[in-house]
């Protein structure tokens, strides 16, 4: 018996096929935002080919964990999208086979992505994490490659700011140069000015050699911080021709130890942070007794009598201790201040050092919850690209939609909810506001709950994203109404009775005349009758019954100008101007909750005046057929 069978090597050979074109798309989306972080660090250091290799190497292996999940929802999304809307997902069903049935082979190629995740993160993605942050690290710390620039103020040299009026590129050239440097500190600030000058790196790339021709040096003179301040400072004034000076500037490229970045938890498989958490937790616990016993013995146990525990001395000097009440009374008032500021200044003594040590310790406890966030994230990254699958598959049943359009969307929507439902659940976790558990987890979670709900909602076919449906729901609420969209028949069995219509519509706009006298749709409505006793208009509804079946009766013409005149009659609803809702206790509700029940009572004074404009429009509209029908000899 074959595991597989056609239909489902088909779906994977689709899917597979999908999922691969979306991972570099989502891959190459978080490279280019990964690049953007450190655009700035990177422009102008002169790096060669191979380190940019590497960095790009890196930083991909870096944000692939988070293009699988991505891929994943975007892939199942369009995959389902395509088969809902080539109706090959309504044959699948037809032919009685579950939407169930049909995930099966997809939820088992999502488990092994999923397994293949979950390796990838505990096996390559900390060591990419690791050598990554060497090499970024490296490149921001290099020194830039000098590229002087003219009219402007140059200060990528440490202790120098050049100014250049005019640079010859051929040459390399420097003309009207301008150095203010305090590379001797600032008790020895050097003002330059040259005609001409050149700027050389070393050999070694380690040093600078300016050479300036023909300039003035300009260096104060027992120029100490606070001759600073003062109008006159002396000065010493050289000329010179030419002059060179070494300047220290490492123009190399040097890579960081990878030990500087052991401390971080990205960098490190399950059994390295299981190690560190066991590691820092023992260091924690240990300078906690550490603090604890270091403020006993400082603050408590120097007041307290020898050889009895801490509890019992209290008790036993307490007891021998005449009341606190009476030795303070007894203190003169001089004696009872000095008595305050002790207390007082050993209690701020004592706040002091315990917000110290609350440093020290937070800072450790922070590590700590870093590591076990880590740790979860290596399962919770991994389970979402499964999770993913169970939203994106259907979702993509129930919109029916393929392609780049709508998927796109609807999976940039998600994602981004997901990642500000991640982010907020891993700093409250951080910071110690929620548990570590209940913050990683969190995301999991709120996938889960929406995968199990879309899954229900694919399964039984509803229609809880027809935009058709909400469409109608929000024009009702708002009072809107649609328009007539009748198109020419091409096969007409019966035409219009032409010899009566003129006649039936002329009594047709004689009921409309009627209906403005008698329904008076100008006054202003009884606010206790539309909630409290809502009754049916039957002229309404009378005059929607007749005028639908007319437009039923021209629908059926052969004539485009009448039929364009039949599009125009308005959709009569004969209780929108009587009641608000179909709902007896829903009515009553609104108009005892007067703000409410206020709005829709203008709601309905505007259906009234509505109404009454849909009479004058059906009589105009009436006039216009007769005019159309007698000028034609229909029916004749």
């Amino acid at each position: 018996m074959k595991i597989f069978k056609k239909l489902d090597i088909y779906i994977i050979k689709g899917f597979l096929l999908l999922f691969a074109g979306t991972f570099f798309i989502c891959l190459f989306i978080f490279i280019l935002q990964f690049l953007w972080m450190w655009m700035n660090n990177l422009i102008g250091k002169g790096l060669t080919i191979d380190l940019l290799a590497k960095f790009f190497w890196y930083s991909s292996l870096f944000v692939i964990p988070r293009s699988i999940p991505l891929a994943v929802l975007l892939a199942s999304l369009i995959f389902f999208g395509n088969l809902g809307e080539h109706f090959e997902l309504l044959s699948m069903k037809s032919a009685g086979i579950p939407l169930i049935r049909i995930l099966a082979p997809l939820i088992f190629v999502s488990a092994l992505i999923c397994g293949a995740s979950f390796v990838f993160q505990n096996r390559v993605s900390p060591y990419a994490t690791r050598e990554l942050s060497r090499l970024a690290w490296s490149m921001k710390q290099k020194s830039p490659e000098l590229e002087i620039p003219e009219g402007i103020f140059y200060s990528e040299i440490p202790g120098y700011n050049l100014y250049v009026e005019h640079k010859d590129r051929e040459t390399g050239m420097l003309y009207g140069v301008m150095i203010y440097t305090n590379a001797g500190g600032y008790n020895d600030i050097q003002i330059v000015l040259a005609d001409s000058a050149r700027l050389q790196s070393t050999a070694d790339k380690m040093h600078l050699k300016l050479s300036l021709w023909g300039g003035e040096r300009f260096r104060n003179m027992d120029a100490q911080q606070g001759e600073m301040l003062k109008a006159n400072v002396p000065y010493m004034r050289e000329s010179f021709v030419k002059e060179e000076d070494i300047i220290p500037f490492d123009g190399n490229f040097n890579l960081m130890d990878a030990d500087l970045f052991s401390h971080n938890a990205q960098t490190k498989d399950l059994a390295e942070i299981s190690h560190s958490i066991d590691s820092l937790s023992y260091k924690a616990d240990s300078a906690k007794h550490a603090i604890c016993a270091n403020l006993l013995n400082t603050y408590m146990r120097k007041s307290l009598p020898a050889g009895l525990p801490d509890s019992l001395a209290l008790v036993k000097q307490a007891q021998n201790l005449p009341a606190f009440d009476s030795l303070y009374l007894a203190m003169q008032d001089e004696q009872r201040v000095r008595a305050w500021r002790s207390a007082l200044n050993r209690a701020e003594t004592m706040e002091a050092e315990c917000q110290f040590r609350a440093l020290e310790t937070g800072d450790r406890n922070l590590n700590i919850r870093k590591h076990r966030i880590e740790w979860y994230k290596k399962f919770t990254m991994s389970l979402a690209c499964l999770l993913f699958f169970f939203i994106g598959a259907p979702l993509g049943a129930i919109i029916r939609k393929g392609g780049l359009g709508v998927p796109v969307v609807v999976s940039v929507i998600i994602f981004i909810l997901y990642y500000i439902v991640n982010q907020a659940g891993e700093n409250n976790a951080k910071v110690d506001v929620w548990t570590i558990e209940s913050g990683t987890w969190l995301s999991t979670f709120v996938l889960l709950g929406t995968g199990v709900f879309l899954v229900h909602k694919a399964n039984t076919d509803s229609v809880v994203f027809n935009i058709e449906g909400y469409k109608n729901f929000f024009m009702k609420l708002l009072g809107l109404r649609s328009s007539r969209k009748l198109d020419k028949k091409e096969v007409i069995i019966n035409d219009p009775d032409y010899s009566t219509l003129p006649q039936r519509l002329g009594d047709l706009s004689e009921y409309c005349i009627e209906c403005r006298k008698t329904m008076h749709l100008r006054r202003i409505p009884n606010y206790f009758d539309l909630f409290f006793n809502p009754g049916q208009d039957k002229h309404a509804a009378e005059l929607s019954d007749r005028v639908e079946a007319l437009v039923e009766e021209l629908h059926n013409t052969r004539d485009n100008i009448i039929l364009m005149y039949t599009n125009e009659y308005p959709i009569i609803n004969p209780s929108a101007h009587t009641r608000p809702f179909h709902n007896k206790r829903l009515n009553m509700i609104f108009g005892i909750i007067f703000p409410l029940g206020l709005l829709v009572y203008m709601r309905i004074w505007r259906f009234r005046l509505r109404l009454r404009l849909d009479l004058h429009s059906i009589q105009r509209i009436n006039d216009l057929i007769t005019q159309r029908i007698l000028k034609q000899g229909y029916g004749q």
